[in-house]
């Protein structure tokens, strides 16, 4: 674990047993201390931008947890932290939640990810694979049925699967079902869930009929660990890359990764000085380094534009979207309410 990680979770659990309204606002002690929580896909852009970030404001701490998507947005929307990171947009009863406890949001995208399916690296006999093929190993009628790879493809040997995925709470798992299966169709449940996806690294990485998926940064780091698997979406094989990601020819499992801010704290020295921080032209390259994929110089201006305008509310309305362009939802001129 790293240093980061390690104060994030003394911070955290400092910071739910505290006062949760003194967290969030913005004239309270808590200035100087700024928690985030949520999707482990974006852990790795945070934690970045985080420990540079510090380097450079040594008086400001921030406290990042890993508890996906959902479970940040819980904590987000109960007032329990002040940013919160996730791998899909808020959904409709996590805005019912916010409004609940009259908590305004600023959804921030700031990169984009591929999520990557992996294999053993002695699996010799799958290089690519269909979304079709895909959606017959992840559906819910899969569930003690599909168990061998022979049954995906009948020139696939019969070796026994071994299925390995985020947990239920994370966005990357919403999004890759949604993606493979169908939107509200759900997924089988027999398979290895958590939310650390270096717990879902080891399990591929030691079983040979294993597979797994998660975002593609985990697979950057992990790479002589493991194979990544080509997808067909209906044009030929396309391998995950900062390439193909960023083209968009690797579809349908491409997807923005976003920071959502408690807009009563948008003005707050500390949490505007860290935003700007990611935001900033001169600091992208840190999501490179991490394995993921800078958003257009055009998005980006759009992007600090809804900062500085503290614009509230979501331009997914609740719904995740399966291949959206984030310039079509900022609007042509890069404008949304």
């Amino acid at each position: 674990m790293s240093l980061l990680a390690l104060w994030s979770a003394i911070a955290l659990g400092s910071c739910q047993s505290g006062d949760r309204n003194a967290l969030n606002d913005p004239n309270s002690q808590n200035n100087g201390k700024i928690v985030v929580d949520g999707s482990s896909t974006v852990f790795p852009i945070s934690e970045a931008m985080a420990e540079e970030f510090m380097k450079q404001n040594p008086e400001v701490r921030v406290a990042i947890g890993i508890s996906g998507s959902g479970g940040g947005f819980k904590k987000f929307c109960r007032g329990e932290t002040n940013i919160s990171n996730a791998s899909r947009p808020i959904d409709p009863s996590e805005i019912e939640l916010c409004q609940e406890n009259q908590i305004e949001y600023i959804e921030l995208p700031i990169a984009f990810d591929g999520i990557t399916v992996v294999v053993n690296p002695k699996n010799n006999f799958v290089s690519c694979l269909s979304v079709a093929d895909l959606k017959t190993l992840w559906q819910a009628d899969a569930q003690a049925k599909i168990e061998y790879w022979n049954q995906i493809r009948g020139e696939f040997p019969p070796v026994k699967l071994a299925l390995y995925g985020p947990g239920t709470d994370s966005g990357t798992y919403d999004y890759f079902i949604r993606a493979v299966v169908g939107q509200n169709q759900g997924s089988r449940g027999d398979f290895a869930a958590s939310e650390d996806d270096n717990v879902i690294v080891q399990g591929v990485a030691t079983d040979p009929g294993g597979i797994g998926f998660f975002g593609y940064a985990y697979y950057e780091e992990n790479r002589e660990k493991l194979k990544a698997v080509a997808i067909d979406n209906g044009n030929g094989c396309v391998t995950p890359s900062e390439e193909t990601i960023a083209d968009g020819s690797y579809t349908p499992l491409s997807r923005p990764e976003f920071i959502y801010i408690n807009r009563a704290l948008a003005n707050r020295p500390d949490i505007q000085e860290f935003v700007n921080f990611i935001l900033a032209e001169e600091n992208q390259y840190l999501i490179s380094e991490v394995g993921y994929v800078p958003l257009s110089q055009e998005t980006m201006e759009a992007v600090r534009q809804r900062y500085q305008e503290a614009q509230s509310g979501s331009i997914f309305n609740g719904v995740t979207v399966v291949g959206t362009d984030l310039l079509d939802r900022f609007g042509a001129e890069g404008r949304s309410p």
